[in-house]
């Protein structure tokens, strides 16, 4: 009877071993899928979209791009969660996803928990204002002195509004339809969004323009202006893996990514 069951204890274990290995060869990619062009959710069974686990519907756009690319490229199945911002690094900490690609910059604050890629987008800081605004004519900083400024709650565009003198920065709010809705209300004045956000928030709502101000605008790190992978801080042979994938695709592929996410978008 001990034999019989030592055998079968070896069986049990080389089937949990069996599993264990199956569970490594998927990727998990944590993302909001509400932040358009990077991700968004659809009922479109595309070739670009991929489904989202537990969900009826489906995830689109420039990271759902990038996360299939490297999911391939590291012979591994894709797999997507669908997490609200604020719980997207927890997540990857409590290992519930292997990773991040959700449009996040790699900011000294969050690099103290997490670690980052190199980046697999470089973008600007513009602001989204309505087209009839006297602000939409804006050319400096200082000239959003007294606006009602908003932005995504937990995010880099949030902090920047403090270098705006005499600025009225509004509560944040947790997703950009939100954001859209307050602006176009009138109850904001501006937002702020990295550039191909703006793209994709005025090609679905008309009446609202981006504001660009160059040398003019906010001051930022080169982390403020990229976006990168998080990976939990121990997954040092991911991270060297993920690197090596994003040094074979050029500007050219990205752009082109980009300018495909952006005509697709809803």
């Amino acid at each position: 009877m001990r034999r019989v069951l030592s055998i079968m204890l070896v069986g049990f274990v080389l089937f949990l071993s069996g599993c264990e290995s199956e569970d490594e060869n998927v990727l998990v990619v944590g993302l909001e899928c509400n932040y358009a062009p990077f991700n968004w959710t659809t009922s479109n069974d595309s070739d670009e979209a991929v489904e989202i686990e537990g969900v009826e519907a489906y995830c689109d756009g420039y990271d759902v791009q990038v996360a299939s690319y490297i999911a391939d490229s590291l012979d591994m199945e894709l797999q997507l969660r669908k997490i609200e911002w604020d719980g997207l690094i927890p997540a990857l900490l409590s290992e519930e996803i292997d990773v991040i690609i959700a449009g996040m910059s790699p900011t000294p604050e969050r690099a103290t928990t997490v670690s980052f890629t190199n980046e697999y987008y470089r973008s600007e800081q513009v602001f989204v204002v309505a087209d009839d605004s006297v602000y939409s004519s804006a050319t400096l900083l200082s000239d959003f002195s007294g606006a009602a400024v908003i932005a995504q709650m937990s995010t880099l565009q949030d902090g920047l509004i403090n270098q705006i003198t005499g600025v009225v920065h509004q509560t944040a709010l947790p997703d950009y339809p939100s954001l859209v809705a307050s602006v176009s209300s009138g109850v904001s004045d501006a937002l702020v969004a990295e550039l191909p956000v703006a793209e994709s928030i005025v090609a679905s709502n008309s009446g609202l323009v981006i504001v660009r101000l160059g040398e003019n605008g906010f001051e930022v790190a080169e982390t403020d202006v990229s976006v990168s992978v998080a990976v939990r801080q121990e997954e040092t042979d991911l991270l060297e893996d993920i690197n090596d994938v994003l040094d074979g695709v050029s500007d050219e592929t990205r752009n082109e990514w980009m300018s495909e996410a952006l005509i697709r978008q809803p």
